[in-house]
């Protein structure tokens, strides 16, 4: 296998699409998110599913020729730290003015083409979902950017990070800062959801459910 192979899948992949592992100094397999913890990596599909079969079926073990400790909880432990980056890096793009916060500044961002994604917290009611679910389908018929929506985060989580109380829906706007937080975004959501290949609907993509709920 080749340096950027699946361990479970053994398919190569293109980075992104990966999660690199470590042997720490106590033999423990750690997560490398960012891919520069020195010593020899493996790589595992960048969602929970291919992690948790990796750790239960010993690939990391026989990945690194070597008696390794694979965290009880490494799956919850790779969420942890993937969701920390992407609200951290909702924080910076805040910080940068990147983030516009509420139902009728969401809707302005996403009808001006100005919003990169629509992100809904887990609290949002279905009709505030299905409102921007409607403004990101008018957007696109009308041969504008296909906006994705995420539903990731709790209010609590959402507002911590961006500063504010009771935030339910904000927009990633397009900026450097606001790309990066959506890089986290992506990353996240695939983790938790799965490759689109390997699941019938991507769950970053609210629009079917919001469909059905209007006709």
């Amino acid at each position: 296998m080749n340096d950027r192979t699946c361990i479970v899948t053994r398919q190569a992949r293109e980075p992104e699409g990966l999660l690199r592992f470590v042997v720490g100094p106590d033999m423990s397999v750690v997560p490398d998110l960012k891919r520069n913890l020195p010593g020899r990596g493996c790589w595992v599909t960048a969602d929970r599913d291919h992690v948790d079969r990796a750790a239960k079926r010993k690939l990391f073990a026989r990945a690194f020729k070597a008696e390794v400790r694979v965290p009880d909880d490494l799956g919850a432990m790779v969420d942890g730290l993937l969701a920390r980056a992407a609200l951290g890096a909702l924080g910076l793009a805040r910080k940068a003015g990147a983030v516009a916060m509420g139902a009728a500044k969401c809707e302005a961002a996403v009808r001006s083409g100005k919003a990169l994604a629509v992100l809904h917290a887990h609290e949002a009611s279905e009709d505030g979902i299905r409102k921007l679910a409607q403004a990101r389908r008018a957007v696109a018929y009308q041969d504008g950017p296909d906006i994705p929506a995420y539903k990731l985060f709790p209010e609590a989580e959402l507002g911590l990070a961006l500063g504010g109380t009771n935030v339910i829906h904000a927009a990633l706007l397009a900026s450097e800062a606001g790309k990066a937080a959506l890089r986290r975004m992506v990353a996240l959501d695939r983790y938790r959801s799965g490759f689109p290949a390997d699941r019938p609907m991507v769950m970053a993509d609210l629009a079917d459910e919001t469909v059905k709920d209007t006709e």
